[in-house]
């Protein structure tokens, strides 16, 4: 019995996120702007706003996870972004956008920490929280799945019926994902009978943090491990071209480069047991594939991009669990979000160090290449300070 509640609870995991990042419009929504008359500016504002606006609920929303319930995030956060591209489609204007981001972003912050929280408990009451890794490694792996499949059929879907029939599968995509959420178990008291409120739940979270070093180092490694990689894979596609790569053929290289990071989520499961020094060898391996490939800067090189990003999935799957492992019921979502708070502005730092590399060099490899460094200082002092799993 406990086997196939676990059983159920994995295929909803991998359901969710398969559906939640199969989104039509994600490949496309750039020219839907583009094709609406906004300038780069604004564009950027957009992006800058949507960052934002997860910037500042990211924390909030895990405290709100922690004193209501998990569940009811993971499945309101899908319903506000179908909002959001229903709006994108049917009044395509800057201020449409705008909302759109807004929602979108809110419904990154309700799910991050959510559901991390959920299913870690879930597992633990089933006896099986040892499986955290490996199921978490492959809704990793299905959701970069969902976005393949997403960036196959966006083409062929805008063709036959332009952005309005990307628009609907997108809005389609997202209430199948929050109807999906509905199929998670949680068993959890119901808010009421919890002694701590909402404000209550983010301060013992916060103490939590500053209390137990563990806690905190595995926050910070979160975000250590999983921003970089995060915010370059937004510019892979630059890469490729720079390789001479024709713009017809570059999303193959691009399939290649994703089947990477879907391999090393795979690889959760078995490497679950990595120590620091085993977390260390794989990020460092991963920093030289990334300065190798990127240096070289020949389509055959991108190969090793592929197995940089998959070191990257496998570490920051490991590390996230690593994370789980140090905290209770009460302020997962929490403590979670605040690593998630990490991951974001660490992500909009990369960015701007990104532009300011490119600006400088203008060669985009020159910019992977110099972003590598991190890893291997992060990889050396994992070494140098190894913490107990």
């Amino acid at each position: 019995m406990t086997h196939s509640r676990a059983q159920r609870l994995a295929l909803t995991l991998y359901a969710y996120a398969f559906l939640d990042d199969c989104v039509l419009l994600y490949p496309v929504y750039a020219l839907l702007f583009t094709d609406t008359g906004l300038s780069v500016g604004q564009i950027s504002s957009l992006f800058a706003l949507w960052s934002a606006t997860g910037v500042l609920l990211e924390v909030p929303s895990g405290a709100w996870a922690d004193a209501v319930s998990r569940r009811l995030l993971l499945w309101l956060g899908p319903l506000l972004t179908a909002a959001g591209f229903t709006l994108w489609v049917l009044h395509p204007a800057y201020w449409s956008f705008a909302l759109g981001f807004v929602l979108w972003g809110t419904r990154g912050a309700l799910a991050s920490g959510a559901l991390e929280a959920l299913i870690h408990d879930e597992l633990d009451r089933l006896g099986a929280a040892d499986r955290y890794p490996r199921l978490m490694g492959r809704a990793r792996a299905a959701g970069l799945l969902g976005v393949m499949t997403a960036t196959a059929l966006a083409g062929p879907v805008l063709g036959a019926g332009g952005y309005p029939a990307v628009g609907a599968a997108s809005v389609l995509a997202c209430l199948l994902t929050a109807a999906v959420a509905t199929g998670f178990t949680e068993h959890r008291p119901p808010a009421a009978e919890r002694a701590e409120g909402w404000s209550e739940t983010l301060r013992s979270g916060v103490a939590t943090v500053r209390a137990d070093h563990r806690v905190r180092a595995a926050v910070l490694l979160v975000p250590a491990v999983s921003a970089i990689w995060g915010a370059l894979d937004e510019y892979t596609p630059l890469l490729v071209r720079e390789t001479g790569v024709p713009d017809e053929t570059a999303p193959f290289f691009l399939l290649l480069i994703w089947a990477g990071a879907t391999a090393g989520g795979l690889l959760a499961g078995p490497c679950a047991r990595l120590a620091s020094g085993g977390l260390a060898t794989v990020l460092a391996a991963g920093a030289l594939c990334l300065a190798v490939g990127a240096t070289a800067g020949t389509p055959a090189a991108l190969s090793l991009i592929a197995l940089s990003f998959g070191a990257f999935q496998l570490t920051t799957v490991l590390a996230d669990a690593r994370l789980q492992q140090r905290l209770d019921d009460t302020t997962r979502a929490t403590v979670t979000s605040l690593a998630g708070l990490g991951t974001d502005l660490t992500t909009i730092a990369v960015y701007g160090t990104y532009a300011a590399l490119t600006t400088v060099g203008t060669h985009h490899a020159l910019a992977f290449t110099a972003l590598a460094t991190p890893y291997l200082l992060i990889s050396a002092l994992l070494w140098r300070r190894p913490t107990r799993r």
